[in-house]
């Protein structure tokens, strides 16, 4: 079920509530890029523009005016057209986007010139994202400039440009229930798309092989889009954080790192699991994926109202340095080890990013120069992860090429965390357990 047209009018109200008075807010939607020649990428709305509106569609802008006598809510889109939707698919036009959207008004997009300047003029303040969308940004500058040749004749243009980002990234990072409820939904067909993965692995299999499997599934189960591009990186190809090449073959006795969701509805998961191609993990690999294991469960842990952003990464890092200490691939006292960010060879990045609208979604970190102290609805990932390079002379050689990231998605609740990503075995005796049963 797709989120309800009374949620997209409360978080219109919501950002309206907080605009300055005798302001106005622009919002385009994305343009549609080029693949090649004639043919077009599959559309896929921006995320803000959706998420206030619902709406995807190219070739369209969303415009709030708080306090305006004939509708707050404007929406500028394509007129309908029977020949072009013939070809390219049926539109909305104005009465959809009324009925259908919400908007209080609505007029063809080939008539924005004629209008917008008209609904600029006289505004203290603008709300717009400057530097997403160059060519609106121009016209939206060759608007204001319209309403300032017109000055003499007592036309006041804007005061003041504010960015939109602040205020409407700041809503999006506390998600409804109903957004909850499409990324578990995401979470789920992602859950098995992992598990159809581990199932149909086999020593010789490419890992675009793997990767037809998880596009498969995410396909049957109604996800038209991955939610961003796949990770299917087998032995030392693992070491490399954002490998898409997905083109080599799996070996007898590597491992294989899938990072891979889909999304619904524009909303995101994002899952990492990592297992044997043959089923049965090595003692090295076992012992470095027990260490990723107990660091992904400690980070979790902390996902706590009232605790602060950091704290799940500060924990993934003790426990990944004292197991990297234990096994013998670091030397040293565990908290001068920290401090000088020795792990940082093995576990290079964070622990996880927020999650929704966009796999790395909206949202500041840090509050005041402070982390953010987490609170319910907001959603991000766990994923620490070890990496020992194939060519890392400090360590003995059963050690190299290995990686391993264990990711799941959580989201914080009042009295703790709900884990959506439950779905997907992650401990080693249930994993070799998943393999063996179709071996």
């Amino acid at each position: 079920m797709s989120i309800r047209p009374a949620e997209y009018t409360r978080r219109r109200q919501q950002l309206m509530s907080q605009m300055a008075a005798n302001s106005i807010a622009i919002l385009p939607a994305s343009p549609v890029c080029n693949r090649n020649n004639s043919v077009d990428y599959a559309y896929r709305p921006n995320s803000d523009f959706y998420y206030l509106s619902g709406f995807d569609e190219p070739e369209a802008v969303l415009v709030l005016i708080p306090g305006r006598e004939h509708g707050e809510y404007i929406l500028f889109c394509r007129e309908r057209n029977p020949e072009k939707e013939l070809w390219d698919g049926l539109r909305a036009g104005q009465e959809g986007a009324i009925q259908d959207f919400g908007a209080d008004d609505a007029f063809p997009i080939g008539d924005i010139d004629e209008i917008l300047p008209g609904l600029l003029e006289g505004r203290d303040r603008v709300y717009y994202s400057v530097g997403k969308n160059l060519t609106f940004d121009q016209q939206l500058m060759d608007w204001v400039n319209v309403i300032r040749s017109k000055a003499r004749l007592g036309a006041s243009p804007p005061k003041e440009f504010v960015m939109l980002d602040h205020l409407l990234h700041d809503m999006r990072l506390y998600k409804s229930a109903a957004e909850v409820a499409q990324m578990q939904h995401a979470s789920d067909i992602s859950a098995r798309a992992h598990v159809r993965a581990m199932q149909a692995v086999q020593p010789g299999m490419h890992e675009y092989q793997l990767e037809a499997e998880l596009d498969y599934e995410f396909r049957k189960s109604g996800a038209r889009f991955a939610a961003y591009s796949s990770i299917v990186a087998g032995g030392a190809n693992a070491c490399i954080l954002h490998y898409i090449n997905n083109d080599q073959k799996l070996r007898n006795g590597d491992l294989v790192l899938i990072d891979a969701g889909c999304e619904i509805n524009c909303y995101a998961s994002d899952i990492t699991r990592t297992f044997p191609v043959n089923g049965r993990f090595s003692p090295e690999q076992k012992a470095l994926y027990e260490v990723v294991l107990e660091a992904n469960l400690a980070a979790i842990d902390c996902v706590q109202p009232g605790r602060h952003w950091n704290e799940p990464h500060e924990t993934s890092v003790r426990v990944i340095t004292e197991g990297l200490v234990r096994l013998g691939l670091l030397e040293g006292e565990v908290d001068t080890l920290i401090n000088d960010e020795a792990y940082k060879p093995f576990y290079m990045h964070r622990a996880g990013h927020w999650l929704g609208l966009d796999v790395h979604d909206v949202g500041e970190y840090k509050v005041g120069g402070q982390w953010r102290v987490l609170e319910p609805g907001m959603c991000l990932t766990i994923e620490p992860g070890i990496y020992v390079a194939k060519d890392n002379p400090n360590v003995d050689a059963r050690w190299r090429g290995i990686g391993i990231r264990i990711e799941d998605d959580v989201v914080v609740t009042k009295d703790g965390h709900k884990i959506l990503t439950g779905g997907v075995p992650k401990t080693v005796d249930e994993i070799e357990a998943l393999m063996a049963a179709v071996q």
